[in-house]
């Protein structure tokens, strides 16, 4: 059966090549951007089954319109993609106040609204799947890159919670790990604090940081499917080899710390 999606930050990356995929399948599409011209040829080429919507995720009201515009225009939805995001660049003692709110408002409170938007909808049509766009960078951290792990790490904590609340009305969730892809999240998309040169040496060690073939959005879109198509779908997908193997080696670590100090944590319990 064709589903009924709502995919915000559909202009480009992971968003646009999930909403052709979508589209190219039968499926119909409301599609968010902060430019709804950078939607124009999916609209000439896919015609109704498309619902252009100019959002900007920031702004809770608009998300909560765009929600409910995009359930009103076809009858139900039952894929909500929280996609919208953006990758901040720079140390913990580079970033401004500004930067890191920004930062917050994006990448978890549009999601958060986005969200909150979404549940009475499905919980009135009987169920449907929230899929939270987190990244690798939402299980384990790096370097130069602390607020937008921030972010992702508040994304996964929410979601996980959400799980539970939302399972008793038939709503799945799904959140989507990506490593490194090469879309525009590193590029025009990013935002940079100013640098400080105390931190250069770590900055040219990062870039040349898991450097060899590098995995396109396209590339996504059979596992993408996989998960969100699945009578019973994941909690976690990692995408991409690289970052499950990145993921499964920060966890290892973390349980050999937790073991090793497992005799002190419980030294914490009553006498």
């Amino acid at each position: 059966m064709s589903k009924t999606w709502l995919i915000t930050g559909a202009s480009r990356g992971f968003g646009r090549a999930w909403t052709t995929a979508a589209l190219e399948r039968g499926d119909q599409v409301a599609a968010t951007a902060r430019d709804t011209e950078t939607l124009k040829e999916l609209s000439d080429r896919y015609g109704e089954a498309v619902l252009p919507i100019q959002l900007d995720v920031n702004d809770r009201d608009a998300d909560i319109n765009a929600v409910q515009a995009a359930h009103r225009h076809f009858g139900r939805l039952d894929v909500v993609v929280n996609n919208a995001g953006y990758g901040h660049f720079g140390t913990t003692e580079e970033t401004t106040e500004d930067e890191a709110r920004a930062q917050m408002e994006t990448n978890f409170f549009g999601a958060l609204w986005i969200t909150q938007a979404a549940i009475p909808l499905l919980r009135e049509q009987g169920g449907g799947h929230i899929v939270q766009v987190s990244s690798i960078g939402g299980v384990t951290a790096f370097p130069g890159l602390g607020v937008y792990n921030a972010s992702k790490w508040a994304l996964e904590g929410l979601t996980e919670a959400l799980a539970g609340e939302v399972a008793g009305f038939g709503i799945k969730t799904t959140l989507i790990e990506p490593s490194g892809f090469a879309t525009d999240w590193a590029g025009a998309s990013a935002s940079r604090s100013q640098a400080n040169p105390l931190y250069q040496p770590l900055r040219d060690a990062m870039a040349n940081w898991g450097r060899g073939p590098t995995p396109t959005a396209e590339d996504s879109i059979e596992a993408f499917f996989a998960a969100v198509d699945a009578a019973e779908p994941p909690t976690r997908l990692i995408l991409a080899s690289q970052g499950y193997d990145l993921v499964l080696a920060a966890h290892e670590q973390r349980i050999e710390t937790w073991r090793a100090w497992e005799k002190t944590a419980r030294s914490a319990d009553p006498a």
